[in-house]
């Protein structure tokens, strides 16, 4: 089976082409297109990154289908992230994900995108397989979870306002450092 993947959660607009089996999975290609204009305001500005989206999703879409030397006639299903993230940015890969699939007949498939992160460790490394503890740790969500299999998690603690990302970057903005700041941070 060959899945076109969607994200636009916050301010990167993916597309990827996964062909799996239900027990394997192997990435045959991965497009990504970070926004830099938010570096000018020290963080992400959600209606900006919405209209980035817009003007980005198709072409994204297109690069990850040319990269795995696929059209979308060969797509068998469309999976995008449905939450959590910023609304208008999810709006417009929904959107755009519902009418690909509905145009090709294809199921759609909404992921979480905090399990996204999850799954996306068996793509990496085939034997990861539950039970673990897991840390999750996005730009607007950190999440430490108990995975006694996929699909069946307990929430073992959260942050509660700002996440690991957006702490990094408020803690670079007040250093004067570029955004995003994690990296910065990182390198010194």
């Amino acid at each position: 089976m060959r899945v076109l993947g969607i994200e636009s959660s916050c301010d990167e607009t993916s597309a990827a082409v996964v062909d799996g089996n239900g027990r394997t999975a192997t990435l045959r290609s991965l497009a990504i297109l970070s926004q830099d204009v938010h570096a000018i305001f020290g963080g992400v500005v959600p209606e900006i990154a919405s209209r980035a989206h817009l003007t980005a999703i198709s072409p994204v879409v297109s690069h990850a289908l040319r990269e795995a030397r696929l059209t979308l006639g060969d797509i068998d299903a469309v999976a995008v992230t449905n939450a959590p993230g910023l609304v208008g940015a999810l709006l417009v890969g929904v959107s755009y994900a519902k009418s690909l699939a509905a145009t090709l007949g294809v199921p759609l498939v909404g992921v979480h995108h905090m399990e996204g992160h999850l799954f996306a460790t068996s793509l990496d490394d085939a034997d990861a397989e539950p039970p673990f503890t897991a840390l999750l740790v996005s730009g607007g969500h950190t999440l430490l979870l108990d995975v006694a299999a996929w699909g069946e998690y307990r929430l073992l603690g959260a942050t509660r306002d700002d996440a690991a990302g957006e702490a990094f970057d408020k803690v670079a903005k007040l250093l004067g450092l570029p955004y995003p700041g994690g990296r910065h941070i990182e390198r010194l």
